[in-house]
């Protein structure tokens, strides 16, 4: 029997225990955006670091201006070097009514057809996958005493609550927390039984906007048409902001925007996916956008612009006759290769101002903005991962794009000039961030016996 043959072997006697390590985790209470739960948050990474000084690692917590990171070092091997990234804290669990059980006692499920899962906050997001690396170094270490690899692992305890120590940390830390490459368990496998490598993921800007007019609100019978409506200032906003065929027609906003690589292209072609299927699920059916542009395509490298929440005038129960004073949306753009953020920004602001009519004013707050960021899957540290991948899953993985944004991808990439390897074994349905969350009991299992490949692999 191998090295590897051996540590799998050890995995799978070991599972209950490893699904006992997360209990212990999901328990802890450390919604990292709620004062509330500070002391409790604190206990998760203490925790945290205990459980990787346990096995042999040289961990600590780090203080921040917010909640504290967990760092771990096992440099006793020479060769390639990993910086592993993961997030102890978790979202709120509100409401808490539509939960079926308390979220911070951990169960396991069973379905009609013998599948488990495992149910509480954190369970998928992201408690469940950052175990799944530590279990399976921790079974390196239990057969070969030492780790295939020299291993660094970051934990961090603001990922959902907008993770702004999360910069000046890295900066501050970069010497000592650079590797060869980097490896992040924060997504998802294409489908319950093929894993996927995210190689792509979008930028975002946000805005908010709010029209101003009268001093007050208006009874519409003696002002209207007579004073200007922001409600029809702000419609006509959003209305010009894509034209029939579902374009962006911000000036410039195409910057930067080249066509999908032809390999690339194929790829996702090979896919087993259903439009038809993907809008069915949530009750549409035919794609909006782009026209001429496959679903898919426009998920995983198209840019948007979506309005995500407007509001002006009364919306309370019955009928209230007023022109409003103000109005107001919220408006992001993911954005994709090399667009930049700020000049989107800019373009977005030059838009409306020439929009507002007189008498109106707007108001801008800003919402956060990022780069999107891709990798070269050529790179050897992206083939031997699908290898590895594919060996332990039976099934060719994926190379796959991400419609959403994982700041601190990009983060590691322009700060500290390392590749990204996202492969992570969430799956559509497990509810982050929802009440119920869940965890595949496989997804945590054969998760820790892929990343056990994958060490041996790079």
């Amino acid at each position: 029997m191998s090295e590897l043959d051996s540590v799998l072997a050890h995995i799978d006697a070991d599972i209950d225990n490893a699904i006992a390590r997360l209990f212990d985790t999901l328990r802890l209470k450390s919604i990292s955006t709620d004062p509330a739960y500070d002391a409790e948050t604190r206990a998760c990474a203490e925790w945290h670091a205990a459980d990787l000084a346990s096995i042999g690692f040289e961990a600590s917590v780090r203080d921040t201006a917010g909640h504290p990171m967990v760092v771990g070092h096992d440099r006793g091997t020479s060769g390639t070097s990993v910086l592993f990234y993961g997030h102890y804290d978790v979202q709120p669990v509100d409401p808490l009514d539509l939960w079926d059980h308390d979220p911070f006692a951990p169960s396991i499920e069973t379905r009609a057809d013998g599948s488990k899962f495992i149910v509480g906050r954190g369970a998928a997001d992201d408690k469940g996958q950052l175990m799944t690396f530590v279990e399976a170094c921790r079974a390196w270490k239990a057969v070969t005493g030492k780790l295939p690899i020299a291993v660094t692992i970051l934990l961090e305890g603001e990922e959902e609550s907008g993770g702004v120590n999360l910069p000046p940390f890295l900066d501050a830390n970069a010497d000592e927390l650079r590797a060869d490459v980097a490896l992040i368990c924060d997504t998802n496998m294409w489908d319950k039984e093929t894993p996927a490598i995210t190689t792509s993921l979008r930028g975002l800007c946000g805005e908010e906007i709010i029209i101003h007019a009268a001093d007050r609100d208006l009874h519409s019978g003696f002002y209207g048409s007579a004073a200007a409506n922001p409600n029809h200032v702000l419609a006509r906003i959003l209305a010009d902001l894509r034209d029939e065929s579902g374009r962006i027609t911000l000036p410039g906003f195409y910057d930067g925007v080249p066509e999908l690589p032809e390999a690339l292209r194929e790829s996702w072609a090979k896919l087993d996916f259903s439009e038809k299927d993907f809008l069915g699920e949530v009750g549409l059916s035919v794609p909006a956008g782009e026209k001429g542009r496959s679903v898919l395509e426009m998920v995983w490298s198209r840019p948007t612009c979506e309005v995500n929440g407007m509001g002006g005038g009364y919306q309370g129960a019955g009928f209230k006759t007023v022109i409003p004073a103000t109005a107001s949306a919220k408006i992001s753009f993911r954005l994709v290769f090399d667009q930049d953020p700020h000049k989107v920004r800019n373009a977005f602001r030059a838009f409306v101002n020439a929009r507002i009519p007189a008498d109106c004013r707007v108001e801008f707050i800003e919402h956060g903005a990022g780069r999107a960021v891709a990798f070269d899957t050529s790179a050897p540290v992206f083939q031997s991962t699908l290898t590895a991948l594919s060996e332990e899953w039976g099934k060719d993985a994926a190379f796959v794009g991400g419609g959403g944004s994982i700041p601190v991808t990009t983060m590691i990439k322009e700060r500290m000039g390392m590749d990204v390897v996202m492969a992570g074994f969430g799956l559509s349905d497990d509810r982050i961030h929802s009440p119920n969350e869940k965890y595949e009991l496989v997804s945590f299992h054969k998760g820790i016996r892929s990343w056990a490949r994958i060490l041996a692999a790079l």
